[in-house]
């Protein structure tokens, strides 16, 4: 039986080993975008990216059979279709941490949600994370001084919601139904690159320089951002308490924030230092972690 103290320690590398790997894909999805227009490189990402993961199902002998395919379709058009598609728009105009900020507001809007379709009703720690993470988008949008990116910054918190909404959707679904994860991920990974794929050849881009730089950053988006990082993360969840877990994934924003800034040079305003930090203690708040802890 393996010694418990070194799984957690390889679980907490593994933790470790994914925050790094999240938080530098935002930075890549900012860079890629010298190169392709946002839904060409979220369409190729997560098509190749299915592909890899049904390559996965296949080697671990599993079913190659899909879910429900109407729950399947729809976490696949809210978690990969909408919540990519709308960051890698935001990226457009808007910095990668800034972004990947208010992205990472997801848990908030799944609360919210989760009492409308689960009918799980929030507690009293739900409402103060809210009313933080309230008060901490208030400070990283700076509504005083003219909503800066107003476009960038909808586009971030839309992608979040839709992320909240494919959660939410595949927790239903695995209530109902004794679910492969992994079979899961590959099929709505499938659907919603699909999405993308349509949204890609409707919508006006430029066209795809293929050069050295953008094929890295589409290998590393596929590879280690959506193939390793992944299954790296079921390590943590399988190893690791869910809420430890949880307020742990909370610093790929953070890294994402300080790797935009030394390799992007983004420096974050003081307001919006402050604005993460509201954030930060929201979500601990929703996970029901007490900072003793």
């Amino acid at each position: 039986m393996p010694d418990r103290p070194a799984t957690q320690r390889g679980a907490l590398l593994a933790l470790l080993a994914t925050i790094l790997l999240w938080a530098y894909s935002w930075v890549v999805m900012k860079q890629v975008l010298a190169y392709a227009g946002p839904f060409d490189f979220a369409a190729l990402r997560y098509l190749l990216g299915a592909a890899v993961l049904f390559a996965a199902l296949a080697a671990t002998r599993q079913p190659l059979q899909p879910p429900p395919l109407l729950s399947t379709v729809l976490i696949g058009l809210c978690q990969t279709a909408a919540f990519q598609g709308l960051e890698q728009w935001a990226l457009v105009s808007g910095g990668a941490g800034h972004v990947a900020l208010l992205a990472y507001t997801m848990p908030f809007w799944a609360v919210l949600l989760a009492w409308l379709i689960l009918r799980d009703r929030p507690t009293g720690r739900h409402g103060l994370g809210l009313a933080l993470a309230v008060l901490g988008l208030v400070c990283i949008i700076e509504p005083w001084r003219g909503l800066g990116n107003v476009t960038s910054t909808l586009l971030a918190i839309a992608g979040g919601v839709a992320w909240a909404a494919g959660t939410v959707l595949s927790k239903r679904l695995f209530r109902l139904r004794a679910v492969s994860p992994l079979s899961l991920t590959a099929w709505q990974m499938l659907a919603g690159g699909l999405a993308l794929g349509i949204v890609a050849l409707v919508v006006p881009q430029r066209h795809i320089a293929w050069s050295g730089a953008f094929v890295a950053g589409l290998a590393y988006s596929v590879l280690m951002a959506s193939s390793l990082a992944w299954w790296l993360w079921s390590i943590v969840l399988r190893r690791l308490p869910t809420t430890l877990a949880s307020v742990g994934s909370l610093g790929v924003p953070i890294v994402g924030v300080l790797l935009a800034w030394a390799i992007l040079h983004e420096r974050p305003s003081s307001m919006e230092w402050v604005g993460i930090g509201f954030v930060l203690l929201g979500l601990c708040a929703v996970s029901g972690v007490r900072l003793r802890r």
